[in-house]
């Protein structure tokens, strides 16, 4: 059990519980300073370090500055880390981003981490914020402590908790394109002893894209017990169901954009949307043996499930019509139906001591998890060009005149029948020791023993591959003075990878080195860090292959560049939210493209990573009229980028603004006016190849009312 000191900002009285991810414990009084009790607030895996302790670079986006940005979605979050590129999406379907230039496995949703615990595997959907305290965005390797994940960094996301202090809000929502949301956060104390609150949404949205609307469920209830003075226990639930079409968005004619609109959809909506639900559970035990030890024990399990039809742009270029008569376009159906299963257990014991004369602090323990990844995929797809097909066995629409419906949508024939499992035990340890008041060493490593079984029930086949590993991580601190701290550091990464090469046999995990040095301060209320990195990575999959396109773990690849992240309070009631990032990554080896089979060569820039990127914010609180008022707004800059792996086509860059307004029209009730992309630019956030790029919206606007009690 803490006690823990808020400092609410303005901000507060534009949206306080629920409205886009808030504190319920600011609600109820949005500008006064209050000392609230909350439970189990401890991190896992992170120990007792001040932002400038930490020999990595890191970024915490709060409620307010989620707020301010009016993210809703995971995604739009991490738009405020410069450091963060948007990837393939899977139509919609689930959140996919690079962090320093790099992203996992392409072919599964990129990874994050929820209060410590893996939630980004799985099938679950694009992740809503309902819920959700604050986003983390922990930068470089992790393997040290959190074991295997994403090459780049880590995306760890800290969840609203139940406080001993009564607090709710009710928020709804209506914007452009027909969209629709109601919100709603209630906590408050059963006992003494135990607090519960209450998180959910519900949203209808329609779309700039035609044909698309989703509907999106939710809700996130939890519990805490204070079992003594000294433990405390917390339950969450996590429960959510979608349904979104599968959309492969645009296409690039000739390499070129804006042929058609942005608007036009190329799949069939006879296909209806997927479903993606998901269900887990979370138990935390907390217990503080005194001031300078403590325990924790954590249990997760979460079950995904997707499943439905798609009909996308064929990219065989044997198979595609369009690139014979520039009008009309070859697609495939398929059908999916993914399950996922993850159980996780993990203890740790954090604490301090002196030894030698010196004072470590340490965090040592142990997890075990088992992820089961179940695919059964079906695709109908069309004969060869040179077969001579007809327009219904190519399923072909008119790119410039669609017409939905024309053909007798196919059945799906077996492509994939498997089922994989991973299963890890990880033993890890960091101390970070001060050698003097000014110089402190952090020295760390995990051991995991990994075991990979592929069963494919398609022809009964049955493999199985073990693995170990060592991640280390080492650090030094300089503290220069008090507001201003030197760094430099080394880790290492690794991430199992799906699938089988050529002979049937499971690949080498993808790994990454990465050293990096930096400076972090806090100065006249701005907390700062400038960071230099270089990240290498090997055992990429690509092609061994082009004809049979089967693949091998044999790819490389290195990402360089520079950090700047500064967020804080300029003056008085005038907050800033700064990060910009200069990344340059590159293949550093000839290979074959994976998907297509076309030789990359070694320097190719990888897939959405732009070289420049920035994101800005500012917001303005003020007294007028006796009411208060915050307006506020922002800016997105992203470069240039490749937009196909295998040719020259490139994604244009774009700057986008956006604007906000919130009042308060009684002391329990605001109102808020969102305005995105403000000057109605036409950009593209993502792609794969030149027929499946992802448009970005244009204008929108959203008015939400909250209502707190």
């Amino acid at each position: 059990m803490m006690n823990v000191q808020t400092r609410s900002a303005p901000i507060l009285c534009v949206v306080a519980v629920v409205a886009l991810p808030g504190h319920a414990q600011q609600a109820s009084v949005p500008i006064q300073t209050e000392t609230l009790t909350v439970t189990a607030t401890r991190q896992a895996y992170r120990g007792d370090f001040k932002p400038l302790e930490t020999p990595q670079a890191e970024q915490t986006i709060d409620a307010e500055t989620l707020r301010a940005s009016g993210a809703v979605g995971l995604t739009q979050a991490l738009d405020l880390s410069a450091s963060i590129a948007r990837q393939n999406n899977f139509g919609g379907l689930w959140n996919a981003f690079a962090i320093r230039g790099f992203v996992g496995d392409e072919n599964l949703p990129s990874n994050y981490l929820v209060n410590g615990f893996n939630a980004g595997r799985g099938f679950g959907g694009p992740r809503d914020l309902s819920g959700i305290e604050l986003v983390e965005v922990l930068k470089g390797p992790r393997a040290a402590l959190f074991g295997r994940g994403e090459p780049g960094g880590t995306i760890n996301l800290v969840t609203k908790r139940p406080t001993f202090k009564s607090a709710g809000e009710f928020r709804l929502s209506a914007g452009s394109f027909n969209t629709y949301r109601v919100d709603a956060d209630w906590t408050a104390p059963l006992s003494d002893a135990v607090a519960v609150r209450f998180v959910g949404y519900t949203e209808d949205a329609g779309s700039f894209r035609d044909t698309i609307e989703t509907r999106k469920r939710g809700t996130s209830p939890s519990l805490a017990w204070r079992l003594s003075p000294q433990s405390s226990l917390v339950y969450e639930l996590e429960y959510s169901q979608q349904k979104i079409p599968f959309d492969r968005g645009v296409l690039a004619l000739n390499g070129q954009l804006g042929r058609i609109p942005e608007s036009r959809f190329l799949g069939e909506p006879g296909d209806g949307p997927l479903k993606a639900d998901v269900q887990g559970h979370q138990f935390e035990l907390q217990h503080d043996f005194d001031k300078d030890w403590s325990a924790l024990l954590g249990l997760t399990t979460r079950r995904t499930s997707l499943e439905g039809f798609s009909t996308e742009a064929e990219l065989a270029t044997n198979r595609q019509r369009l690139l014979v008569d520039n009008q009309t376009l070859t697609r495939q159906r398929r059908f999916r139906d993914y399950d996922a299963d993850y159980q996780v257990v993990r203890a740790e014991i954090n604490g301090r001591f002196k030894w030698g004369g010196l004072q470590h602090r340490v965090i040592f323990g142990l997890d075990s998890d088992r992820f089961e990844n179940d695919q059964v995929f079906l695709r109908a797809r069309a004969p060869t060009l040179a077969s001579n097909p007809t327009l219904a066995q190519q399923q072909a629409i008119n790119i410039f005149n669609p017409v939905y419906g024309s053909y007798t949508l196919p059945t799906p024939t077996p492509l994939t029948n498997r089922v994989e499992t991973q299963q890890s035990t990880g033993f890890f340890m960091q101390d970070q020791i001060n050698l003097s008041d000014r110089l402190q060493l952090r020295i760390g490593a995990r051991y995991d023993d990994y075991k990979q079984t592929l069963n494919n029930r398609a022809n009964g086949q049955v493999l199985m591959q073990k693995e170990t590993r060592v991640s280390p991580q080492l650090g030094l601190v300089v503290r220069a003075d008090p507001s201003l701290s030197l760094y430099a550091t080394y880790g290492e990464n690794f991430r199992p990878l799906s699938g089988v090469d050529a002979r049937g046999n499971g690949f080498k995990p993808n790994q990454s080195t990465a050293v990096e040095a930096g400076a972090k301060f806090s100065v006249g209320g701005i907390d700062g860090t400038v960071a230099l990195f270089q990240v290498r990575q090997k055992n990429i999959l690509v092609a061994d292959d082009p004809s049979a396109l089967t693949l091998a773990a044999i790819g490389q690849a290195k990402s360089r560049g520079v950090e700047i992240d500064l967020q804080g309070e300029i003056v008085d009631g005038l907050s800033l939210w700064a990060s910009y990032a200069y990344v340059d990554a590159k293949t550093t080896n000839t290979f074959n493209d994976a998907n297509f089979g076309v030789p990359i060569p070694a320097g190719t820039p990888l897939l959405n990573v732009p070289k420049q990127s920035l994101r800005l914010q500012l917001v303005k609180s003020m007294t007028l009229g006796g009411r208060r008022l915050q307006v506020g707004g922002g800016l997105l800059h992203v470069g240039k980028r490749s937009g196909e792996f295998t040719t020259n086509f490139k994604l244009p860059g774009y700057t986008l603004a956006r604007a906000f307004a919130a009042v308060d029209v009684t002391k329990m009730t605001t109102l808020r006016l969102d305005t995105d992309n403000l000057f109605d630019e036409t950009y593209y956030t993502n792609s794969f190849s030149t027929l499946w790029v992802q448009p970005g919206a244009p204008r929108s606007v959203r008015l939400s009312a909250s209502f707190r009690f």
